[in-house]
């Protein structure tokens, strides 16, 4: 299979898709090595998980270096390899904590002279599916639990961004006895991976989210999916106009809005509707593009090129029906990537694609409203409810409005906050998301099944407690 290179366009990279063989193989391996690596205890696996996070940050630059190629960002995909080398200290220290504070003691059942003990076992092989926009990152936000857990796992990184695998691989040779492992290539991977496993973790679109859990279903295996969002902002009458537009901007564009926590419509009272949009406007046109120099400016290329397309058309449906491109609104091609300026667009109505589907890119819908109940009621009025953010004069105002959103998460006095907080548990609502927190203590707990040990402290009831007697 062949990787694009988002700057240049070109298909420069060459990698092997894993055969139904080789992933039976590596599931029948990780298996193999599961049971010891359980039987090892949460301290002995914080030990292990500890050395991997070292192993990345002596190698952080040669993965970031590799990501930096998939998806034209520098300073991010540093970020994003020390952000994943975080996550994994943090479950390590994390898990043992957990553990202890499992319920492993006898309690009386509701059924006299009978008691009963929980006991937790992991499940034996775990599967991502990840995809293309954090390849490290959302690779490993599953796996490093599950692997906390006492879980193995297999790891299949999207085919779009496949580079810093490579690095990744001399990574897990100084850390041997971790039973991660990954496998290569497209859809037809991803549901060999499905059939090998007894866990699966998706991140990714919604379309691609209801293949996954059919086949989880079909493999009678629990499936946790993190989908798309099209996440609202209210801005109320109280907020600080400029404040509130420099929040915007930075939780709608960065990584060029590849990302499922962006900002993607924003409501905003009229009382400061044309401040607000004066300045936003003005902040979107001081952000600068990584071209031609790579290591300047704030945005990098679409890494996949498709989604470029689909972001173009969404601005152009709008244009179409009635919105008013403020700034940005063209997909310029440079060097052989392709770009978008942040984009705000006024003027816009709930049926437009821009305010139904979500676009995944630099594109900043603004609503003037006038009532707050009518903003709230527009901030629900989608399939989605992935996370929100409210910014307001106070956060008592904001949370006031914020527990009214249905949503997983939402951000206060800020937005996109989901991107860098860990441990703030949320379940997804709608068609972004399936099945328990990945975020929080339940990012782990869930890979733990519970096994009941019934406990007989009496004397077992006879055979003749169920003899016929006659009673009609």
């Amino acid at each position: 299979m062949k990787a694009r290179n988002p700057r240049t366009g070109e298909e420069d990279y060459d990698f092997l898709e894993s055969s139904r063989e080789e992933i039976a193989a590596t599931a029948a391996r990780l298996r193999e090595a599961q049971a010891e690596w359980e039987a090892i205890g949460p301290a002995g696996r914080t030990v292990v998980l500890t050395r991997f996070a070292d192993a990345i940050d002596a190698h952080a630059a040669e993965i970031a270096g590799a990501l930096a190629v998939d998806t034209g960002r520098g300073t991010v995909s540093m970020i994003e390899v020390q952000g994943c080398a975080g996550n994994i200290r943090r479950w390590a220290q994390r898990g043992p904590e957990l553990f202890d504070r499992l319920d492993v003691e006898a309690h009386p059942s509701a059924v006299p002279g009978v008691e009963i003990v929980t006991n937790y076992s992991a499940f034996p092989l775990f599967g991502a599916i990840a995809p293309w926009n954090f390849p490290v990152i959302l690779s490993h936000i599953d796996a490093v639990p599950a692997l906390m857990a006492g879980c193995a796992a297999m790891v299949k990184p999207s085919e779009v961004t496949p580079r810093f695998v490579e690095p990744m691989r001399a990574v897990l040779a100084e850390v041997p006895e971790l039973p991660l492992a990954y496998v290569m290539g497209g859809p037809e991977v991803g549901q060999a991976l499905i059939e090998e496993v007894d866990y699966v973790c998706f991140t990714g679109s919604t379309a691609t989210g209801r293949k996954v859990a059919e086949a989880a279903a079909r493999a009678l295996i629990p499936a946790n999916l993190e989908l798309g969002g099209k996440d609202p902002m209210i801005v109320t009458a109280n907020a600080d106009p400029d404040w509130a537009a420099g929040v915007a901007l930075r939780s709608s564009v960065v990584a060029t809005g590849q990302a499922c926590q962006s900002i993607e419509r924003v409501y905003v009272a009229r009382e400061i509707a044309e401040p607000f949009v004066k300045a936003l406007v003005a902040a979107a046109e001081r952000v600068e593009l990584t071209y031609p120099d790579p290591h300047t400016g704030h945005l990098g290329p679409f890494i996949f090129p498709a989604q470029a397309e689909k972001v173009q058309a969404h601005i152009d449906d709008a244009r179409s029906h009635g919105a008013r491109v403020l700034t940005g609104g063209e997909v310029e091609v440079l060097g052989g990537g392709k770009y978008l300026r942040p984009t705000v667009l006024a003027d816009v109505t709930p049926q437009m694609k821009v305010m139904r589907e979500e676009t995944f890119g630099p594109v900043i819908p603004v609503t003037v409203y006038d009532d707050i109940e009518g903003a709230i009621a527009q901030a629900n009025d989608t399939e989605y409810g992935l996370s929100a953010a409210v910014l307001a004069g106070s956060l008592d105002e904001a949370t006031a409005i914020g527990v009214r959103l249905d949503a997983g998460a939402i951000s206060l006095q800020d937005g996109a906050m989901t991107s860098f907080v860990g441990d703030a548990t949320n379940q997804s609502r709608g068609c972004s998301g399936l099945g328990p927190s990945r975020m929080g203590d339940s990012g782990m707990l869930r890979f733990l099944r519970e096994r009941a040990l019934i406990r007989q402290m009496g004397d077992p009831l006879p055979i003749d407690a169920y003899a016929e007697r006659g009673a009609s």
